[in-house]
């Protein structure tokens, strides 16, 4: 190798870094909220407003007519599309397809949507208005908090980081069943029963064995449109046509792991990011600091970071003491309790809820934006800590 090679290697070595540790997804999503937060703070909050807001000249797609309903109806649909890909193949093959395995992460699971769910509604009251954010608080981040995991090395236990990804699928699947139960507008049974329609055709090719991935690719196209003029919000159509993929070829090679695969990067690096740029930004410039206290940021806050964790730390505990299923193997209790505060990372899909509940209400959003970064601040910084310094016992058994 030249020095010239040698040199340029040197100088990227700290960008491919980011590329290929277990952190990067986290680190990645880190920086581009801080690129966010910065652009909406500083003279170039115009433009930045603008490059998302401004009306296009030309769309091919009329319903969508900026480019941040592009990225929230159209870009993210890939992103829900790897989610029900991961979904089918954990349910099928992985850590959910047996009873025992999925017990105790569906329980606690369970427990993290609900508490969080009930912290916001003591929070913000019986205002009609606010209440529909009530599920802004129930998801948790998979990127951001398997990243913080990858941080942390070695002093997280195999059985704890493995406990947390499925939690985290879990939560997935519950955000998209209450976006398709709660944040749908009016039904347009034209375009719904057209959904119906592809969704059958695409699981008739499932049923046929057909292997080939471009019928599958223009059948989703035709869905998300289907779905994108039927109501129910558009991205639930990733989901729907990834639960159609075969899981192998005729010959028993594996389609759909290949598939997630080779789309998990460009979901990773691409899509989440640039939904994270489009949305994480706060104009906190003549932001009173009560704001920081107002009844929407408050409650998803407390949702995020006090909710998740007593909801899944209580499920862990009654799921013990009752016999239902036991603790992560290997991990002490103090471990435990670090992992179910990096439950409370929302982020993304707290992001994407929010805007679903307050998309006629552009203050609201701003202030429920704020909220879901003060929770997932906290529960980044709180349950790293406790992870970092927590003691490492690996004969711990709490069974």
């Amino acid at each position: 190798m030249s020095s010239v090679q040698f040199k340029v290697r040197a100088a990227i070595a700290p960008v491919r870094a980011l590329f290929v540790s277990e952190g990067n997804q986290g680190l990645l999503l880190m920086a581009v909220a801080v690129v966010a937060m910065t652009l909406a703070n500083t003279p170039l909050s115009a433009g930045y407003e603008a490059l998302f807001h401004a009306p296009l000249g030309w769309t091919p797609v009329p319903k969508l007519t900026n480019l941040h309903l592009w990225i929230n109806d159209a870009v993210m649909v890939l992103f829900f599309f790897v989610v029900g890909l991961e979904v089918k193949r954990e349910m099928v093959e992985g850590d959910l397809s047996e009873r025992k395995s999925r017990r105790l992460p569906l329980i606690a699971a369970a427990s993290g949507m609900v508490i969080p769910a009930v912290v916001f509604i003591a929070v913000v009251g019986n205002d009609s208005l606010l209440t529909r954010g009530w599920a802004i608080p129930a998801a948790t981040d998979i990127a951001f908090a398997v990243g913080v995991l990858g941080l942390l090395g070695s002093r997280v236990p195999a059985s704890l980081r493995l406990f947390l990804l499925t939690v985290a699928i879990i939560d997935d699947i519950g955000a998209v069943i209450v976006i398709a139960l709660f944040y749908t507008a009016q039904i347009k049974v034209t375009w719904f029963l057209a959904a119906v329609g592809v969704t059958a055709g695409l699981a008739l090719l499932n049923m046929r064995r057909i292997d080939s991935l471009w019928p599958y690719i223009a059948g989703a196209a035709l869905l998300w449109l289907c779905v994108l003029h039927s109501g129910v919000h558009a991205t639930i159509a990733g989901v729907v046509a990834a639960l159609t993929v075969p899981m192998r070829r005729r010959d028993r090679s594996p389609l759909l792991a290949r598939v997630e695969h080779r789309l998990a990067p460009w979901s990773a690096y691409l899509v989440v990011p640039v939904f994270a740029l489009a949305n994480a930004g706060v104009d906190l410039r003549g932001m009173e600091l009560d704001a920081l206290w107002a009844p929407l940021p408050l409650g998803i806050a407390a949702g995020l970071f006090l909710g998740k964790q007593a909801g899944i730390l209580a499920a862990i505990a009654g799921a013990r003491r009752l016999g239902i299923a036991h603790p992560p193997r290997g991990a002490t209790w103090l471990q435990i309790w670090g992992v179910t505060v990096l439950c409370g990372i929302g982020f993304t899909m707290s992001l994407f809820i929010a805007t679903l509940a307050f998309a006629d209400h552009p203050a609201l959003f701003e202030e429920a934006k704020l909220g879901v970064l003060g929770g997932t601040l906290m529960s980044l910084v709180v349950g790293y800590v406790i992870l970092r310094f927590a003691p490492q016992s690996a004969g711990a058994d709490l069974r």
